[in-house]
């Protein structure tokens, strides 16, 4: 009880305002709809962080003797603080809402009751209570073991070793908090992957695809993500029966990560199975690298094949059995690694063909698949014979490709929708464009962006916890709250939390990618003969009703 009591009359009320209203600046809107719990931890956290800040401002101007307030001003400044924090907050929740519901009507979701405000109050106050709690048992242990050094050591060599040690100490529990976590997460995915393998279904019993009797690549060794591409997808008879013409089916290959010990040996595989199944008699071939768990994406492979009846053939390589977060932080190399050596190998061997006689050559990716498809199409490497174009979807933010091409915007243009000279190359799509429209034609290779201008995982800019993001400074999006308002720190915070729920986005918004959106630009990268915008627009609405096409979206 005196601990309890001791939390209580310890609270800094000057700090605590700071807090609050890194709280009222939490509730404005981000890119991504936040309900009542999430939008309350996120604002408890906030407020720690805000409590925090003040603390250690406070320590700083005691450590530097510089001069104090007397109790009366004191008391007077506190009561100042108190009205404008509180006055503040109260009049931005009353708006709050309003801001929320007008964002979630944006991407036709329905409006947040209003209890909505009373459950962000409550878990905000818990999770700052949780946070407070924890850092009050921080300083116990500090002035605990601060207490032994005195009775050796002067106060001030106290003081800095005793910081020193907590700080080791915390390093220590919560970095091996940390790694056990991951370690557990490897094991889960790894054994969930081990158990695919053992239950594996049987092969395809046709031998013109990957994994059956007749194919270079052990089935069982190619993992779920692998056997639901192959054998998924339209056949010749559902692309023969949509676009009422013969049709083919298309060729899909696909390497299990545990297919090779290493990226050149399932580059090699790869190819291997391309040349036995005449892929490269086809008229279109991509190049494409999955997401993190080695997940292809079928609403983006699948209309391509419909707009081509069937005459292409999809190569891809997995590199990983984890979720695409761990990927990138802990397998980045990886990809990068496995999608270069499949676009070399594939490449070296497509360039020996008579151009005539040779399929067009497309680079493809979502999310991280985008990132390392990026990576891998080193464009001074192909420039002696280069590929026909590249479709990327969702490219993720440390993208050096990505980020290059975007600083090469014309003056003027979206940040989230650039115009890239006069479009003959380069083009951008999203949920509200096609990149159909440029100020001059296509003129050889032809490489198309898609990118919801309400994505995180594409828009997220580090640097945000001091300054605005580029797209922060245009007009809103379509899809975008008007009242969006960069504010140091805050902004940082909530575009990490937009991150982490931009996959459970609507489709067309977020990181939520579906087939609609990829069909316009698959059509204006490849080129399909005897292809209009009718076209487009009849598979768009073939997607729409789930007749053959896999819809799914989001990044896996």
């Amino acid at each position: 009880m005196l601990w309890f009591r001791s939390l209580i009359t310890g609270l800094s009320i000057p700090c605590l305002m700071l807090g609050l209203l890194f709280f009222a600046a939490s509730l404005t809107p981000s890119l991504i709809p936040r309900d009542a719990l999430v939008q309350g931890i996120l604002g408890g956290i906030v407020v720690a962080l805000g409590y925090l800040l003040g603390k250690t401002v406070g320590l700083i101007w005691w450590a530097a003797d510089m001069p104090r307030l007397p109790r009366q001003f004191a008391r007077l400044r506190n009561i100042v603080l108190i009205i404008v924090a509180v006055g503040l907050t109260v009049w931005i929740l009353t708006f709050s809402l309003e801001w929320q519901n007008g964002l979630r009507s944006k991407m036709g979701l329905e409006p947040a009751e209003a209890q909505h405000i009373a459950t962000i109050l409550i878990s905000a106050t818990l999770t700052f209570a949780g946070a407070y709690v924890i850092g009050a048992i921080v300083a116990t242990l500090f002035r605990w073991i601060r207490g032994r050094f005195y009775r050796f050591m002067p106060p001030r060599r106290a003081n800095v070793l005793g910081a020193v040690t907590v700080v080791v100490i915390l390093f220590v529990v919560t970095r091996d908090g940390i790694l056990d976590g991951v370690v557990r997460g490897l094991d889960e995915s790894y054994e969930a992957a081990q158990n695919l393998f053992d239950t594996a279904p049987p092969p395809p019993d046709k031998p013109n695809q990957a994994g059956s009797a007749a194919s270079l690549i052990d089935w069982a060794a190619m993992g779920q993500p692998g056997r639901d591409f192959i054998t998924s997808g339209p056949d010749a008879a559902a692309i023969s029966a949509f676009t009422g013409k013969p049709a083919l089916d298309p060729i899909r290959v696909y390497v299990g990560r545990a297919d090779g010990e290493t990226p050149e040996e399932r580059a090699k595989l790869a190819l291997a199975e391309l040349k036995r199944l005449k892929a490269f008699e086809r008229k279109v071939l991509v190049v494409t690298s999955p997401t993190g768990t080695g997940w292809m994406d079928p609403g983006s492979h699948d209309p391509v094949e419909y707009m081509h009846n069937g005459d292409i053939a999809t190569v891809s390589a997995q590199y990983s059995y984890l979720q695409s977060p761990l990927a990138l932080i802990l397998e980045t190399r990886t990809g990068l690694d496995q999608a270069t050596a499949l676009l070399e190998v594939v490449h070296s061997y497509w360039k020996t063909l008579p151009k005539d006689q040779r399929p067009r050559l497309y680079a493809h990716g979502l999310s991280l698949g985008a990132w390392s498809s990026m990576y891998a199409t080193n464009l001074f490497r192909l420039i002696d014979d280069p590929i026909d174009g590249a479709f990327w979807a969702g490219p993720p933010f440390p993208s050096d490709l990505w980020h290059y091409v975007q600083t090469s915007r014309q003056p003027g243009s979206p940040w989230v929708l650039p115009t890239i000279g006069d479009g003959s190359v380069v083009r951008y799509a999203s949920h509200y464009a096609d990149a159909s429209k440029a100020e001059a034609d296509w003129n050889g290779m032809r490489i198309v962006f898609l990118q919801y201008s309400s994505d995180p995982i594409v828009f997220y800019d580090p640097l945000s916890l001091w300054r605005a993001p580029p797209w922060m400074n245009d007009p809103p999006a379509e899809d975008v709250s008007d009242h969006l308002t960069f504010i140091p720190i805050v902004t940082q915070f909530q575009l990490a939390l937009d991150m982490a729920l931009s996959f459970g986005a609507p489709p067309g918004h977020g990181h939520a990618y579906y087939a609609q959106d990829y069909v316009a630009p698959w059509a204006e990268v490849t080129a399909p003969g005897d292809w209009s915008a009718d076209e487009t627009e009849r598979l768009k609405a073939h997607c729409n009703l789930g007749l053959q096409l896999g819809c799914a979206n989001g990044d896996r």
